[in-house]
């Protein structure tokens, strides 16, 4: 049986493309195996979005041609799609694939076994309109299943290099996205996570039809227990949306906004698409509609021209959000980004000494947030991957994206359990699993 291995750079995104490159190596007979063995193809799937994210996709590709230099050796990606030059030039590379046309890699794959001539197989991603559609039928590790409903991005962000390696925003059509979600769900998952490159700008490109509409969709899904969008843009979350959070009891108590900035000024250089204000009443929107919302963000630090009062403002905006989590970044300059071009770049030992002043920061209001639910019942699905903890506990997530650890057997895996939280913590809380007589008695 031939062999393939795999290794995934960067988002949740390539994560999800690697799994459904995976379908259809397994659909030919393909076995899977570790990267670090002898593979007869290695796929690497790389990622751009930092000059770091090039150089260890770079390494990843030189260890496979190293680990058996008679292997094919085919990259797709981000990197391989803005820079499929320098990945042609690097030895023992055979095939380069962008980030469109993967549903093609197994005929490449199968004309190099005939004559082994290196094929360079990206196109122009700017050029593209459709959505590729890959399915996914379930995922190896997980017991939450992800669904990928859009592809690119149209923000242009002066930070960011996304746009160019993964094109202008474009939506999987919804019969696909439900017809999807269905086959997830016979395959035994209650809990699907929406994912995409600009999740929330799903439905722009579509005639009379939006993400609230999908998730409403969605939402009437027979045997589908939890519906959570993996990140959305504040100024995304329309009145419709709002409505769909109020009314839906699928929809997780969880939102990921990314904020990037609690200051104005920097807001603007970044080219982001909203003040601090309207960010603010966009979160007051949700909390009223949605009590007890967790909601996570992504902030980035040091970012060129960023004062020391610049980011006390935004520190201070940071805590009157009372965010759940925060995911803290230092400002990398990507070259080919507006922003790397930028006079006012910040030094990095400030940027540092920021960055651990935020995470200080997440650490108090995830903190703060967890300490609420002591004493509350949360359902909880336990996940495979029990990362070296003994056979009688478990770990998964309650809907509003608390981790919570308890006793449990491997038959709960997957399974929505009925958990009190015991004792908060930052990463994790512990809880203990309640029967549901129990809760029957502590209501009455």
């Amino acid at each position: 049986m031939p062999t393939v291995a795999f290794h995934t750079l960067g988002c949740k995104v390539n994560f999800y493309d690697t799994e459904a490159i995976w379908q259809l190596f397994k659909n030919e007979g393909y076995e899977q195996i570790d990267f670090e063995a002898s593979a007869d193809i290695y796929v690497i799937n790389t990622c751009t979005v930092t000059n770091t994210g090039d150089k260890k996709s770079r390494q990843m590709i030189r260890r496979a041609v190293r680990r058996n230099p008679e292997a094919i050796v085919a990259v797709t990606g981000c990197y391989a799609q803005t820079s499929p030059a320098e990945i042609m030039a690097i030895p023992g590379v055979d095939l380069v694939i962008g980030t469109q046309d993967r549903d093609k890699m197994i005929p490449y794959v199968n004309q190099l076994v005939q004559d082994r001539q290196p094929i360079n197989a990206v196109r122009n991603i700017m050029r593209t309109r459709q959505f590729e559609e890959l399915d996914v039928p379930d995922f190896a590790d997980h017991t939450r299943a992800f669904l990928k409903i859009q592809e690119g991005c149209n923000n242009f962000c002066t930070f960011c290099i996304i746009p160019w390696s993964r094109g202008l925003m474009r939506s999987r059509e919804p019969q696909s996205v439900i017809k999807q979600a269905r086959m997830l769900v016979d395959a035994g998952y209650q809990e699907i996570v929406l994912t995409g490159i600009h999740t929330g700008g799903y439905g722009e490109d579509i005639e009379n039809y939006s993400l609230a509409k999908l998730l409403w969709d969605l939402d009437k899904v027979q045997g589908l227990k939890r519906i959570r969008i993996s990140s959305i843009e504040a100024s995304q979350i329309t009145d419709e949306v709002l409505e769909v959070l109020r009314k839906s009891d699928k929809m997780c108590r969880h939102l990921h906004i990314p904020l990037q900035s609690g200051d104005d000024q920097v807001l603007a250089r970044m080219r982001r698409k909203y003040t601090t204000a309207e960010f603010r009443e966009k979160i007051k929107q949700i909390h009223r509609i949605m009590p007890g919302v967790a909601i996570t963000t992504d902030v980035i630090v040091g970012f060129p021209g960023e004062t020391d009062e610049m980011f006390m403002n935004g520190k201070r905006f940071m805590e009157e959000m009372q965010f759940s989590e925060m995911h803290v970044f230092p400002y990398s300059q990507r070259t080919g980004t507006p922003a790397a071009r930028m006079d006012d770049q910040v030094d990095d030992e400030v940027k540092n000494a920021r960055v651990h002043e935020l995470i200080d920061l997440s650490e108090r209001m995830q903190l703060t947030y967890a300490q609420k639910y002591v004493g509350e019942v949360l359902e909880v699905i336990p996940e495979n991957g029990n990362k070296g903890r003994s056979d009688n506990i478990v770990m998964g997530y309650s809907d509003n994206y608390l981790q919570v650890v308890f006793e449990g057997s491997k038959d709960s895996i997957g399974t929505i359990c009925q958990v009190k939280i015991v004792e908060a913590g930052v990463n994790e809380c512990r809880g203990e699993r309640v029967h549901i007589p129990e809760i029957v008695h502590a209501i009455v």
